[in-house]
């Protein structure tokens, strides 16, 4: 064989192979996405476990809450305090409808190639139950990972001042807070503190049964701002458009931010509102923020979800 048929038989196979890999990788419908949108200060991230195990996670980027958006250089150490009091915020004049449209809009993408998990935490669960109303054909299952679901009462505000939300530890962050809302036009916090007193109040708040590095790493990652618009907005699903997708809860049965007692209740008053269609419910033994060995058993759950 001479060498310029031995070349174009080479370049064939090759091209043979590209095609297959390519149709090897083309999206398939039968593969479940699952679309994190996340709590107070928090940045878009995804599960590798989930991915591991062969399905697809992306989290949304949420309007305002980009790291490159949020940390300045006040926020270094070493900190300028005076600073972080009167820059103005990203998130000033966001709104919950602000984040609902970006998540419809990674919804309406994903959905294009396979059903839709979509799982909110913490305050997370005011923007999915939202989103659920704009475009339930679109979901499979709703995952309120620890998360607010408001049905009887307007917003997330509200159920904080019920009686199962006022053992709440949040108010125990206050002194963290580093600047005039009013000024700002959101609520800023100094998580980079080196105040024994509010490191204390954060660790039982959040993760009071991790280790000190785990502890760390979270608030590390924790943006500064959060809009205030958000937690008192009527975060109300409709039966006929939200109360018809399927839908579960995670209980963390450890929580101090939104207390065991408050997730029971948002489960029962939903489960009421649609008694035809009511949680699935899990619990784990996690805190609000959970650790690592925790979150294994999240993963766990939401990868059954998709059987």
């Amino acid at each position: 064989m001479n060498t310029t048929r031995r070349t174009a038989l080479q370049l064939a196979a090759a091209g043979a192979g590209a095609l297959a890999s390519t149709a090897v990788v083309k999206p398939r419908k039968d593969v479940t996405t699952y679309v994190f949108v996340s709590g107070s200060n928090g940045v878009a991230t995804a599960d590798p476990e989930l991915t591991l195990r062969g399905h697809r996670s992306i989290g949304v980027g949420l309007p305002g809450h980009g790291p490159e958006e949020q940390f300045v250089r006040a926020y270094q150490a070493p900190q300028d305090l005076a600073a972080l009091a009167t820059l103005k915020s990203p998130v000033a004049g966001v709104t919950l409808d602000d984040y609902v449209e970006a998540t419809v809009k990674v919804v309406r993408q994903v959905a294009e190639h396979g059903r839709v998990i979509l799982v909110g935490g913490s305050l997370g669960g005011a923007t999915i139950t939202k989103v659920a109303d704009a475009v339930p054909h679109l979901i499979d299952t709703l995952v309120y990972d620890a998360a607010y679901c408001c049905t009887r009462l307007r917003s997330p505000n509200d159920y904080v001042a019920t009686p199962e939300g006022k053992t709440s530890l949040a108010g125990s962050l206050v002194s963290g807070i580093v600047a005039d809302p009013a000024v700002i036009g959101a609520l800023r916090v100094n998580w980079r503190t080196n105040d024994p007193e509010f490191l204390a109040a954060a660790r039982k708040t959040f993760m009071a049964d991790g280790t000190e590095g785990e502890f760390l790493a979270l608030l590390n990652a924790l943006l500064p701002d959060e809009s205030m618009q958000v937690s008192s907005a009527d975060a109300r699903g409709r039966k006929e458009r939200w109360g018809r997708v399927r839908r579960v809860y995670i209980r963390h049965t450890k929580d101090r931010m939104i207390p065991l007692a408050l997730q029971d209740r948002m489960i029962r008053e939903a489960d009421a509102a649609t008694p035809g269609n009511r949680f699935e419910v899990f619990s784990v033994a996690a805190a609000h923020a959970p650790t690592a060995r925790a979150y294994k058993e999240i993963s766990e759950i939401l990868h059954r979800l998709a059987k």
